[in-house]
């Protein structure tokens, strides 16, 4: 099932999942070094655009309005935002709660 609306369809569709969003929001070009974290997250764009990463394997993983991404703790990322800057929702889990690193497209969670 599709999350619907706006931002606020997108936040519903997490709490249902029993996760508790918070937001945050980059300018145009911004970037993020690589890192990592001690937590899973799960990241949902709600405007814009950013490209993780995933400095281990080379891939990059590229995520609009409705993009979910998945990523597990210890996983080393970095990111750049795109053009428009980019406003998301993200959500923080136990360690060792997600399978794995995975993008969900828009409509598709």
């Amino acid at each position: 099932m599709a999350p619907s609306g706006g931002a606020e369809g997108f936040e519903a569709r997490l709490r249902a999942e029993g996760l508790d969003p918070g937001t945050w929001g980059n300018g145009p070009g911004d970037r993020y070094s690589p890192h990592e974290h001690a937590y899973d997250k799960v990241i949902v764009v709600t405007s814009g655009s950013i490209t993780f990463g995933l400095p281990a394997s080379g891939a990059s993983i590229d995520l609009a309005r409705g993009d979910r991404l998945e990523l597990p703790a210890g996983t080393e990322h970095d990111a750049i935002v795109g053009p428009s800057g980019v406003r998301c929702l993200e959500a923080h889990l136990s360690a060792s709660s997600l399978g794995g690193s995975r993008r969900i497209p828009a409509g598709e969670w």
